[in-house]
């Protein structure tokens, strides 16, 4: 009997399920309609869809849109924030600044908790540590007792300086589980153990207003999957790019918000480095965004400065995704000033594009496709035809009529709007974070990453664009290589010139006993634990820190001042070596190591295929006789020419003139820009 790694990537419109088989490392692909109502339905329909044998799965990997939707929506339950007396409105005073500074009418959003469930009681611990007042223990029960009749469903901890002692937090917690033991309580200390009270309040809150729905979600699918033959661990894909445990999701659902974007993220780092280029930018593209992402020497860049809602920042490390506002179905428009302009509003998955046929007159980036032949008259092996008419009507009433130009000069112009934004994007995450595009791959994947990918390459001088074999699902694929991993850190606070070696070597032991402990109770053996060290560092005065990796072998602090003066010199052009430098805070990455399928590989055999077809396609104001091809008959080897057009059921491969492909040994499309 064979056994099969299945993961599965739900989207607001698709869920998509891939299939890998050990034996083979052969993949197979489903889609399925999401069910926002419940995503478990979506999950299960394509599962038997996929015709699964549950019993036969080694690893069921899963990445979910629950807590993302949770706090995008508000559809939250009741719950509370205890704080310390006179500091209840942290989280609504955040940093007073606001999303659009030049903008006075639009205002922050409100707290996930509102004030009237952000109760106080009396407590108090200084900047050193030191418990100046301890927790009022007639507070804590008397707000317990409160918090019990209002019934509420989860509870968050956050006192003042409670990073550098937790003993109030703890002994609140413990306070509130013995009146109301069935109720979650994040405490701070332990959710983010880190100065800056608003980020730390913050990420405690997000923490405690998803962990009902996010659990709830888990355990239901955990036991579906259980009823069904699986006998293993659910893993959940986090936004740090590793996988957790229903268990670890128990005391940390926070993570999962953003789960699905790191997946595409993740697939395009593995992909990069499979096809051996270590720098790679991936470029996911679908009907109404794009997610662009940096991967530098094989590693996923990481942020800890992102939220869901602006305000209200999530501080567990997260691997940087941008998101704009361009994708199939975004809507041409003309500006105030005279100027086409391209998204970020999108015709959605209903009405869709104009050639859709469902009503929408507005030209879309999918219709101007169209127009240019680069786009068929179907997708999705001919589950969704298109209507060329209606598409050249939205293209010539939307822009070609308005602005003076022919059809195909209106859809050209329409999709090379769309090239700049999406161009602008990869240039904020690569370029003004000091790497250079010429030095990286494009990882074009997503419905219409393929589409354009090429063009922008182009527009940012990236030589090599690599087209995954299923660029529709790939983000799916992301699912199926990560490990297990964790996170954990804590305040350092000291100069680094004034740190013995002896002093940060304790501190990261401390953590790594924590870290092997947390991995232990997953289930993993020690041969399969891998810890890694960082240090956020800073110029001595400075709050923004830089991360730098941590060599398990370092005999001398200066070396680590040394590593930091190199990284800040890479990020922002200049160092300052005869500058204190700080340390300001320690971590720790811990991963348990799942074993993983290679992927299928093809001997590669170099010859030119025939196509099945050509049709007039459009390219810088010229016609051109495109050769079509199908995807599912190239092989490892074929050599293509442009402009061609590569066609599949998920996606649509656009290879301009002078430029050319081959097919490699894991099925990849390789397109060298240069020609």
């Amino acid at each position: 009997m064979t056994k099969t790694r299945v993961a599965v990537d739900v989207g607001g419109t698709f869920t998509d399920i891939c299939i890998m088989d050990e034996t083979t490392g052969a993949i197979r692909i489903e889609k399925t309609a999401s069910t926002p109502d419940d995503p478990m339905r979506a999950v299960m329909n394509g599962v038997g869809q996929a015709e699964i044998d549950l019993t036969d799965v080694s690893m069921f990997s899963h990445g979910t849109t629950v807590a993302t939707n949770a706090l995008i929506t508000r559809n939250l339950p009741r719950t509370a924030m205890v704080c310390t007396e006179g500091f209840r409105d942290v989280v609504e005073i955040r940093r007073a600044n606001k999303e659009d500074l030049w903008d006075t009418y639009k205002d922050v959003a409100k707290p996930y908790i509102p004030r009237r469930d952000r109760l106080t009681v009396r407590e108090r611990v200084d900047a050193e540590g030191q418990v100046l007042t301890p927790l009022n223990e007639d507070d804590a029960r008397r707000v317990a007792n409160v918090l019990k009749k209002r019934g509420v469903k989860s509870i968050a901890v956050c006192f003042m300086n409670s990073y550098v002692n937790p003993e109030n937090e703890k002994r609140m917690r413990d306070i509130l589980l013995e009146v109301i033991p069935d109720v979650p309580v994040s405490i701070s200390a332990e959710i983010m153990p880190e100065i800056f009270e608003h980020e730390r309040f913050s990420t405690a809150m997000a923490n405690a207003v998803v962990s009902p729905v996010v659990v709830d979600y888990v355990s239901r699918l955990s036991d579906k999957l259980a009823d069904g033959g699986y006998a293993r661990e659910l893993l959940l894909l986090h936004t740090g790019g590793g996988v957790m445990t229903p268990r670890a999701v128990r005391d940390y659902a926070a993570r999962l918000a953003g789960s699905g974007i790191a997946a595409g993220a993740i697939a395009s780092r593995f992909i990069g480095n499979l096809c051996g280029y270590p720098n790679t930018i991936g470029f996911d593209m679908g009907g109404t965004s794009t997610d662009v992402s940096v991967s530098y020497q094989g590693e996923p860049r990481i942020t800890k400065d992102w939220y869901i809602e602006y305000g209200y920042p999530i501080r567990f490390p997260s691997i940087e995704v941008l998101t704009i506002g361009a994708g199939g179905g975004s809507l041409a428009w003309k500006d105030e000033g005279g100027s086409l302009r391209n998204g970020p509003q999108s015709a959605g998955a209903y009405p869709g594009p104009a050639c859709y046929k469902n009503g929408n007159e507005t030209a879309t980036n999918t219709d101007a496709n169209v127009v240019l032949g680069r786009l068929g008259t179907s997708l999705a092996g001919g589950k969704v035809t298109l209507d060329p008419a209606l598409a050249a009507e939205a293209v010539r009433t939307t822009v070609a009529e308005p602005f003076g130009m022919t059809l195909h000069e209106a859809a050209e112009a329409i999709v090379r709007v769309a090239n700049a934004n999406m161009a602008n994007a990869v240039r904020l995450l690569s370029i003004s974070r000091g790497y250079d595009p010429r030095d990286f791959a494009l990882c074009a994947f997503g419905g219409a990453g393929a589409l354009h990918g090429a063009a922008v390459a182009r527009e940012l001088s990236i030589p090599t664009v690599i087209v995954p074999p299923n660029p529709g699902v790939t983000s799916a694929l992301g699912c199926l290589l990560v490990d297990i991993q964790h996170d954990f850190s804590d305040s350092f606070m000291k100069r680094a010139d004034q740190t013995e070696m002896a002093e940060l070597e304790a501190a990261y032991r401390k953590i790594e006993a924590e870290a092997r402990t947390q991995l232990e109770h997953e289930g993993v053996e020690e041969k399969d634990m891998i810890l890694t060290r960082t240090a956020e560092m800073m110029y001595h005065g400075q709050w923004r820190s830089l991360e730098v990796p941590v060599s398990a072998d370092i005999q001398d602090v200066q070396d680590l001042a040394d590593a930091f003066h190199a990284e800040h010199e890479r990020e922002y052009n200049y160092a300052r070596k005869e500058a204190a430098v700080s340390i300001f805070r320690v971590a720790v990455k811990a991963i348990g190591l799942v074993p993983k399928a290679e992927l299928q590989k093809h001997a590669v055999t170099p010859y030119t295929p025939e196509p099945v077809a050509h049709r007039p396609v459009w390219f810088e104001g010229s016609e051109f006789q495109a050769s079509v091809f199908e995807r599912e008959t190239l092989k490892a080897g074929a050599k293509i020419a442009g402009p061609a057009i590569i066609e599949q059921f998920d996606s649509t491969t656009v290879v301009p003139p002078a430029m050319t492909a081959e097919v490699d040994a894991y099925m990849n499309i390789l397109i060298d820009t240069k020609g």
